[in-house]
């Protein structure tokens, strides 16, 4: 497969735009999702595990199926999107969506999302398998390595903070509670911090339109979901940490 450099720009930019509009409609008013969403009896709704095992398998099966295809890939592109992308969907497909113990989720949410995903996973493998062109030193470039650093420490938040989530309740509770522990000492959105450290670290390594397209859209549309528990939480808890951010730590 050759490299579609038109397809490549028009989904990236396409993603950027997508961020930027949603970004103005948290700035309006809610996004209605999650907690913040009571179903209709009517709503064809998935088990939570099966829910996010479909919706975020694109993401992983996509970029693989890329790699049998018969144009060579960049090496170094191989390895990034394998070291990074792949790992990250492999852990939210095979690991985070079987301990999951959410709520049901719409279908029509998954199918959206496994959308994106595919859509996502195409572009992400498409420019660094067949587009991306790097030298044989990317690897000791700072660029490289200060975003492979900053990819995992993101996943490492990420991954612990979803741990601490969902060890707050037991089996079958419905409420809510408040987070302790780790970067929930310090914003209230903490597994939203890591995933966007995630993916900023990713466009830094790859140094793509791609890799910081899609970091902006994450920023743009988990950002204000951070915003909306921070709220949610004082709003519930008297005790609230007063001193706890939402998103940035000492900051924001």
């Amino acid at each position: 497969m050759h490299c579609c450099g038109f397809l490549v720009n028009l989904l990236s930019y396409g993603m950027i735009l997508t961020g930027l509009l949603q970004l103005v409609q948290h700035s309006k008013f809610q996004t209605i999702y999650g907690r913040y969403k009571v179903l209709a009896a009517s709503t064809r709704t998935l088990p939570a595990r099966l829910a996010w095992f479909l919706q975020e398998l694109p993401a992983l099966l996509v970029p693989v199926l890329l790699l049998l295809t018969p144009h060579k890939p960049s090496s170094m592109g191989r390895y990034l999107l394998l070291g990074t992308f792949c790992v990250h969907y492999f852990q939210r497909t095979f690991i985070y969506s079987l301990l999951n113990r959410g709520q049901p989720s719409p279908l029509y949410v998954t199918l959206l999302s496994g959308c994106f995903c595919s859509v996502n996973g195409f572009l992400q493998g498409h420019y660094l398998l067949h587009c991306a062109q790097y030298d044989d030193g990317w690897s000791a470039d700072y660029r490289y390595k200060t975003g492979v650093l900053l990819f995992y420490l993101g996943m490492a938040i990420n991954v612990h903070s979803d741990y601490i989530l969902r060890n707050l309740r037991k089996p079958g509770e419905v409420i809510y509670k408040i987070p302790k522990g780790g970067l929930f000492e310090y914003v209230s959105g903490a597994n939203y911090l890591g995933e966007i450290v995630e993916w900023f670290g990713y466009a830094i390594a790859t140094w793509s339109l791609p890799s910081l397209s899609f970091a902006i859209l994450s920023l743009c549309f988990i950002g204000p979901r951070a915003c909306y528990h921070h709220r949610y939480y004082h709003q519930k808890f008297k005790d609230y940490p007063r001193l706890r951010k939402a998103l940035i730590p000492f900051i924001f």
